[in-house]
């Protein structure tokens, strides 16, 4: 089976999020945009789970618009930590980076499917 690079890199993300997450938690006691963080970061990989057992390429298409979704609000998260100083630059440019990335991914791939079904 081919490898899916963008499910590669969503659990990777999800994997630095979850450490970030207990990072925030256990160090500056912040619990509220961490949360939120955590949630939509690792719903990421999920949904891209998901689409890849999708029973039509509209199902597919919903989940991964859907990944999209959580990879955008991720972002928002994100920025918000670090505005809130919660987050120093180079972390923040990390995992934006990351994010970023994610979104273009997901994007690409929303917009082809799109496009296979005439959309």
């Amino acid at each position: 089976m081919k490898e899916n690079i963008t499910s590669t890199k969503a659990v990777a993300f999800a994997i630095k999020i979850i450490h970030l997450y207990k990072e925030l938690v256990n160090e500056q006691k912040e619990y509220v945009l961490s949360k939120q963080l955590i949630r939509s970061g690792t719903a990421i990989g999920a949904l891209i789970r998901e689409a890849e057992q999708a029973e039509s390429k509209t199902e597919f298409l919903h989940k991964m618009n859907i990944a999209l979704k959580e990879a955008n609000e991720s972002g928002y998260w994100l920025f918000l930590l670090h505005e809130g100083k919660w987050l120093n630059n180079e972390t923040f440019s990390s995992f934006n980076n990351d994010c970023v990335e994610l979104v273009k991914l997901l994007a690409s791939t929303v917009k082809t499917t799109k496009a296979n079904l005439g959309r």
